[in-house]
């Protein structure tokens, strides 16, 4: 399954809710064919607007306002069977999951375990080797040396002793 939004809120008294998209187009959250929730239902979204970077969306079956809330949390997912073919050039986010990532020593960091944009490009959140901690790498050229999905790696630039030591803007 793969995750394209999840329910913000409800919106409004008529059963429509506010959905936040993991999608490139924020109203491809309803361009393939129904969702599964969490809970197990599934559900046919007809896309209403999209307004600050939310949809609103209405669902058969969610009628007023407290079913909408009911809602709030839920992940919404289709099967990857319903999603379109890519070209070899492009991957879809979850197929990031679980890879392996090195720098350019060879020295293993850890397994992507998420992938973030806070605005300033694409991270890549790695589950570093044989400790509980994350760390986040530039997921975008110069930092991203090769992506090899056939070998299951990602290669990104070594990090030096001086990096750690420099201070960083916030």
């Amino acid at each position: 399954m793969i995750t394209l939004g999840a329910v913000a809120s409800a919106h409004g008294v008529r059963g429509q809710f506010k959905v936040k998209p993991f999608t490139v187009v924020p109203s491809d959250v309803a361009a393939y064919g129904p969702v599964h929730l969490e809970d197990g239902r599934v559900l046919q979204l007809t896309v209403k607007s999209v307004a600050k970077n939310l949809v609103i969306c209405e669902a058969d079956g969610i009628t007023d306002r407290s079913m909408a809330e009911g809602l709030r949390g839920q992940t919404l997912s289709v099967e990857r069977a319903a999603l379109p073919e890519l070209d070899e050039t492009q991957t879809y986010h979850a197929d990031l999951m679980g890879l392996g990532v090195q720098d350019t020593l060879g020295q293993q960091l850890g397994i992507v375990v998420g992938l973030h944009d806070f605005g300033a490009g694409e991270v890549i959140e790695v589950s570093v080797t044989g400790s509980s901690s994350t760390e986040l790498y530039p997921f975008y050229p110069p930092f991203l040396l090769e992506l090899d999905m056939q070998a299951g790696r990602i290669i990104v630039a070594a990090r030096t002793a001086s990096d750690d030591d420099e201070p960083h803007d916030r």
